[in-house]
């Protein structure tokens, strides 16, 4: 009796420490599943070149699997197990500064609300948290050097771009009219804005900073949701600090007596091309060619001319509006508050 007391007890034992070990392996698979996703090097794939600096940000499953430190891209994959994901977004959020996260989600076209939608993250080797490195716009267009603002929206990259003389001076990213409601293209100009809007579709929607572009479209653009694809109802959808600096940047029409006419239009802005519906979101081509998603000078110089004698002539007339506004208030704050008159 005793020594089956014996045996039961060890066979007891044994499996108790089956388990042990069964459990510790398992957590040693996902521990080292986390590691060798969010790695930094990669010794078995990482090609011996002078031009790859120690630093620089590898990872394992990126494509291609080594990339240099400046202009080129990785790849932050997410697994589909909500439990891994959570582990995978705490070691994100551990690895890149609150700026460095922000510059990487505002390159995948998503805000923080939205990133649980990720599943693959577009991150550079080298964060630059003002993005003009990655900048897809030139930096530089000739054409433009006599317009004083200017602002484009392109559909196929879901971006936009703000130009000053010709120069580049911000971009970022947006989210258009999604397929059955697609942004209206074409050159127009900012009409009025508003710091709160409600949307005319649906009065649960609060549009902050909405500046309007095509008045009796009801279209313009404003912060909203990031989603990561075109989603809006045609207006263009933009992260929160980016609509409060163009809600400050561009210029709004001026009216006539009435406000039924217009007497000088805003900032000109051009909306072009149509997103590739269906298709591999075009930010993630960057891990295959870093300047995959870049538009070169001669296109938008093509754009932008046939259309450039009206962009000056209505910057033109607005000069001349508001000055002629300025000198009108200029008499009136000089006239005395109670002019005295003399009797007859």
């Amino acid at each position: 009796m005793k020594n089956i007391f014996v045996k039961k007890s060890f066979l007891y034992a044994l499996f108790i420490a089956l388990m042990l070990l069964s459990c510790k392996k398992e957590i040693e698979k996902i521990s080292d599943t986390i590691k060798d996703t969010t790695s930094s090097t990669s010794e078995t794939e990482a090609p011996k070149q002078d031009s790859i600096k120690k630093d620089s940000v590898i990872q394992k499953e990126s494509l291609p699997p080594a990339m240099q430190e400046d202009g080129f891209y990785n790849a932050f994959i997410f697994p589909k197990d909500k439990k891994l994901k959570d582990s995978f977004f705490s070691v994100f959020n551990k690895k890149y500064t609150e700026k460095e996260r922000y510059a990487i989600l505002a390159l995948n076209r998503l805000d923080s609300k939205n990133k649980w939608n990720a599943d693959t993250l577009v991150v550079p080797a080298k964060i630059d948290t003002t993005l003009m490195e990655y900048s897809p716009f030139p930096m530089q267009l000739d054409v433009l050097s006599p317009v004083k603002k200017f602002v484009v929206f392109s559909y196929p990259i879901q971006a936009y771009g703000v130009y000053s003389n010709g120069s580049l001076v911000k971009w970022g990213p947006t989210s258009m009219g999604k397929k059955a409601a697609k942004t209206k293209t074409g050159l127009t100009f900012a009409n009025w804005k508003k710091k709160l809007s409600i949307s005319s579709v649906s009065t649960e929607w609060k549009l902050p900073y909405n500046f309007n572009i095509f008045n009796t479209d009801g279209i313009g653009w404003h912060q909203y949701d990031l989603p990561g694809y075109p989603a809006s109802h045609s207006c263009l959808r933009l992260l929160m600090r980016d609509a409060q600096w163009l809600y400050a940047y561009a210029d709004t029409w001026v009216l006539n007596p009435g406000g039924a006419t217009t007497k000088a239009k805003g900032t000109p802005v051009l909306v072009f091309g149509d997103y590739k519906w269906g298709g591999r979101k075009p930010w993630r081509e960057l891990l295959n060619d870093p300047n995959a998603n870049n538009i070169s000078v001669e296109e938008m110089t093509k754009m932008i001319e046939p259309n450039i004698e009206k962009i000056l002539r209505e910057q033109d007339n607005r000069e001349k509006v508001v000055d002629s506004i300025r000198a009108a208030k200029a008499v009136i704050e000089q006239m005395p508050e109670n002019p005295k008159t003399q009797a007859p």
